[in-house]
């Protein structure tokens, strides 16, 4: 007799699903939620949604969710990405409602809509970036020009071997716009984000403070925007 082979328990079920992405903010103390947390959390608010949402296929059905760039902990931001899909092809307006009715502290539901570029095509990020110093505003403003005008920044990046190579990544730093208000110095960057190459912000304000030897009394890092390679918005 044919050993009888396992089959999922929804193995019959091919529900038409409806992809929405889905915008988020998270700012203030919902910065401090990792990223573990954070699909807990959201896992969580769909249910408390009642929201029609489309399960996975397989053995163990869960919430299907995407995060295409997840944010390094401690950020704050207004332009989170996470995908999902639904069962039921539902005015975008009444998603948007459904789910922010249930969003933590310092997370707000920003837009939903059909997904129309592949995660795969994110290639930067916009960072704004506020930072005070043992040094004066205009001090670690002429000591960052400084660092800019390096030929080379060279650090120390491990690979997914484990290896470690020494990788330059002067050519990576897009500055936009300095200025100082204040006590701080403020920086928009455009940096690269996604799956070929991803150089996060604090590595490239962690190395100007360890260049010049100084320490930062504040330090304030946000996601402004997700960019595909051409520059538009990636949502």
């Amino acid at each position: 007799m044919a050993e009888k082979r396992l089959q999922p328990k929804n193995v019959d079920l091919r529900p038409d699903k409806y992809d929405r992405r889905i915008v988020y903010e998270k700012c203030g103390r919902a910065k401090y939620i990792s990223h573990l947390d954070l699909m807990r959390a959201m896992q969580r608010a769909i249910k408390r949604s009642k929201l029609p949402i489309w399960y996975t296929q397989g053995f163990n059905p869960h919430i299907y969710l995407m995060f295409p760039l997840t944010l390094s902990l401690g950020f704050e931001s207004k332009v989170e990405v996470m995908d999902i899909s639904l069962l039921e092809d539902m005015d975008n307006d009444e998603v948007v409602r459904a789910l922010d009715a249930q969003m933590p502290e310092g997370m707000r539901i920003v837009s939903c809509n059909a997904p129309v570029h592949s995660h795969t095509e994110i290639t930067y990020a916009e960072y704004r970036v506020s930072i005070s110093t043992d040094k004066t505003a205009r001090e670690t403003e002429t000591l960052f020009r400084d660092f800019l005008a390096k030929e080379k920044i060279e650090i120390e990046k491990r690979s997914k071997k484990k290896t470690v190579n020494i990788v330059d990544i002067r050519p990576s730093i897009n500055v936009t716009d300095i200025i100082t208000e204040g006590e701080n110095l403020k920086l928009t960057m455009v940096l690269p984000a996604g799956g070929n190459f991803n150089l996060n912000a604090s590595v490239v304000i962690e190395t100007f403070l360890g260049m010049y030897g100084l320490s930062a009394d504040k330090l304030c890092i946000e996601r402004t925007k997700i960019l595909l390679e051409n520059g538009e918005d990636f949502c």
